[in-house]
């Protein structure tokens, strides 16, 4: 039966018998690997329901350096666990599954979420210069990727990973601005089939791999669409999308999520209509008094959770606070501990029936 076939048969099953994704946190006991419709399965929200989850936040801005202090300081804010926690696998310091992190995400009753990041260091807007798109098809990293997908697999519960954060912004080294306006989309394309490929070979059957981007294209040319670096139904589980309003206190260009989201959905609907949607990243500066947080985010909580796209499964929250020069009234923040307001409508928002901590 092909891979799609399945999914379709293991939704109607989700449908039919939600109390069965009581099964993600018991794990394999047995250490054998997970196929990956079990793993599909597992992750797939009740009828009608929602998952939350969050980035909690790090110390370094390097995303990949979370912590239990941080994600219960945001539980405790908002008022419900999470179905899953999000960071980053950094490869310009540790090329392995990042073990450790997913095991106390797991403890506490959450599924990892891997953001997969082939980059020598954090800076943006420049070309990459090791982790290329080419040397990943070429087939460079494939021990190295073998290995991160044998650990994975050892893992033996679900996987959240994605490759490629935000592909259509030029900020991030995948982009075709810096792979070539004419190839650089296939190349993305090449590069994420050859690392699912390589490491479901490898046993990595639990894992969920998101085509996430952004909200809209930078640059806003043809070349840059989203659509153009998607892999392929065969390869991507899910969808995401990141979408943000103010990004420091001093910004001044607002993002209107009720604006923006249906327009993605609207292009992701067209591209893959049978695929789950998450808005994989969402957030606003608390203290940018342009676009009040709490208002923003009540709007975002209030739309997603209104149902209007079925194929819209969860939502997490980017709750990280960073330095932008050395003016600490100019840091941003994120976070909805550091707002009461912000705190109340996710409290009001996340006590409804409608969303689920974990599958």
């Amino acid at each position: 039966m092909r891979l799609k076939a399945l999914k379709y048969v293991f939704a109607v099953l989700v449908l039919t018998f939600p109390s069965a994704f009581a099964l993600a946190q018991g794990g394999n006991a047995s250490g054998k690997t997970m196929p990956h419709a079990d793993a599909l399965w597992q992750l797939a929200p009740a009828a009608g329901r929602l998952l939350h989850g969050v980035y909690p936040g790090g110390t370094t801005g390097y995303e990949d350096d979370i912590t239990p202090k941080s994600l219960r300081a945001y539980t405790r804010a908002v008022g419900r666990r999470v179905a899953w926690v999000m960071f980053s696998n950094n490869w310009f310091s540790n090329r392995n599954f990042p073990l450790k992190t997913a095991r106390w995400i797991r403890q506490h009753k959450s599924t990892p979420y891997v953001r997969l990041m082939l980059r020598s260091d954090t800076e943006q807007d420049h070309r990459e210069p090791v982790f290329t798109l080419d040397a990943i098809v070429r087939g460079d990293f494939d021990a190295d990727l073998a290995k991160w997908g044998q650990q994975a697999a050892r893992f033996a519960t679900p996987v959240i990973s994605e490759f490629g954060t935000e592909m259509n912004g030029s900020w991030f080294p995948w982009n075709a601005r810096w792979n070539g306006r004419r190839q650089g989309a296939k190349l993305f394309r090449g590069a994420y089939r050859h690392i699912i490929d390589v490491t479901r070979a490898a046993g990595a059957g639990n894992v969920i791999w998101v085509f996430h981007v952004n909200n809209a294209d930078y640059p806003m040319k043809n070349w840059n669409r989203f659509e153009k670096y998607y892999p392929g139904d065969d390869y991507i589980d899910w969808l995401g999308v990141s979408i943000y309003s103010m990004q420091a206190p001093y910004d001044t260009e607002k993002t209107g999520f009720v604006k923006s989201l249906p327009k993605v959905m609207t292009r992701f609907n067209r591209m893959a209509p049978d695929k789950p949607v998450i808005v994989a990243e969402f957030g606003t500066d608390v203290h940018n008094s342009r676009e009040p947080a709490a208002i923003w985010a009540d709007g975002a909580l209030r739309l997603m959770l209104g149902r209007r796209w079925p194929n819209l499964i969860g939502f997490s929250w980017w709750n990280e606070t960073w330095e932008n020069d050395d003016d600490p009234t100019r840091n941003t923040d994120m976070r909805v501990q550091s707002s009461a307001p912000l705190a109340r409508v996710f409290r009001e928002h996340l006590a409804t029936s409608r969303v689920q901590n974990h599958p």
